[in-house]
């Protein structure tokens, strides 16, 4: 049986100190079977988008880090630089390849860093750019037209992405109370009916009914209407300028063009703690899907569920699996969500392939670098930096 709870979630520790347009990735050199060796990230400001690079890690900031050419690299010397020194090297922003142009081009709706070669074959100087839910999240709340150019976690939403120079697309993943992987990110989706707004866990929904939402496939078929409620608790009439209907993970296999990666986040409620038997449901259910559909194409997976990144190690050994944290920032009741530290333990223990921690819990506490790269787990980071 489920137990629902509300997360224990304190006050966020001290900002940082200002890094306006800077960008941090730290991992160490990811291991050589993983076909695309990647770092995720959001994007700064109004448009939130993860990238993924394999590193020779970079640190990027806009003011020099010593004196010289501005991308002269951190000199390992020097005490200040110590603990950073030895994962990080530093560029200017503006001197990072074709940075304003790959945001131009897609919209800004992704990012690219230097990969030093990433893929097989790749030229050292290729970049890894992935596209944050295919083309772009959906903030409806936002000013920014971009924010509301085309359906997230959409068919149409990947293949567009597709069209620039990208090499993954990151979704969420669910199962249907009836067993079917769906791409959705929200925990309940919204609807209206007879004025008033109705609202139902995804899960709770067979896949029938999910369908029903939003657009349909048939075009004389009118679809329930779709709200999205954010955060602050406003609810938003959910339309694009680009719409698309809601999608399987199946159809995402099949529809996609079989040149781009997939990014699976397994996703769970963070308020609801999962029986082992539950969890192992659903990723069945997932891993079928895979088996039958994915081919050749690269997938990896990652997870802010504990166990459920434990039990997809443990029930595969094709795909990388990696463990998402917020690296303190928040504080959850599970201790293993609530440092790097506790992240690096549990990896450790469930044989995971790496970390994708919040940026911010890297900077506060560097030395976890090394501790990270001395465990043989690779390190990517994702988030603001402000």
């Amino acid at each position: 049986m489920r137990t629902e709870y509300s997360p224990a979630v304190t006050d966020h520790p001290p900002p940082l100190p200002e890094r306006s347009m800077a960008i941090a990735a730290l991992c160490r050199a990811i291991p050589r079977w993983w076909p695309r060796r990647n770092i995720h990230r959001h994007k700064p400001a109004a448009v939130s988008f993860p990238f993924f690079v394999r590193l020779r890690p970079i640190y990027i900031n806009p003011s020099p880090p010593c004196s010289g050419h501005p991308n002269s690299p951190v000199k390992k010397n020097k005490k200040s630089n110590k603990a950073l020194a030895m994962a990080l090297k530093a560029a200017h922003v503006s001197n990072v390849p074709h940075l304003d142009s790959v945001l131009q081009a897609a919209a800004v709706t992704t990012l690219a860093v230097s990969s030093g070669g990433i893929a097989k074959g790749a030229d050292a100087g290729k970049f890894l750019v992935v596209g944050h839910r295919g083309n772009g999240m959906n903030l409806l709340s936002s000013p920014d037209p971009r924010m509301k150019a085309v359906k997230e976690n959409s068919i149409v939403s990947f293949n567009l992405a597709g069209k620039f120079p990208i090499d993954f697309v990151e979704f969420d993943v669910q199962v249907t109370k009836d067993g079917f992987p769906i791409i959705f990110h929200d925990d309940f989706i919204l609807t209206e009916e007879d004025g008033k707004v109705i609202e139902k866990r995804t899960t709770d929904l067979c896949l029938a009914e999910f369908l029903s939402y939003g657009p349909q496939e048939v075009p004389e078929k009118v679809g329930k209407p779709l709200l999205r409620k954010t955060k602050e608790g406003r609810i938003h009439n959910w339309k694009v300028e680009i719409e698309d209907k809601l999608c399987t993970f199946q159809e995402a296999l099949q529809q996609v063009d079989s040149h781009l990666g997939f990014n699976v986040e397994l996703k769970f409620d963070n308020r609801i703690a999962y029986t082992e038997e539950e969890l192992t449901l659903v990723l069945h259910n997932i891993l079928k899907v895979v088996d039958d559909y994915a081919g050749d194409r690269p997938i990896l997976f990652s997870s802010f569920q504990p166990d459920a990144a434990r039990l997809m190690k443990k029930l595969q050994s094709s795909y990388p699996v990696f463990f998402l944290t917020n690296g303190g920032n928040e504080i959850y009741n599970d201790a293993r969500r609530n440092s790097l530290e506790e992240a690096v333990k549990h990896c450790l223990a469930a044989g995971l392939d790496g970390i994708v921690s919040e940026v911010k819990g890297v900077f506060r506490n560097p030395s976890m670098v090394h501790q990270i790269k001395e465990s043989s787990l690779a390190l990517l980071t994702y988030g603001q930096l402000k």
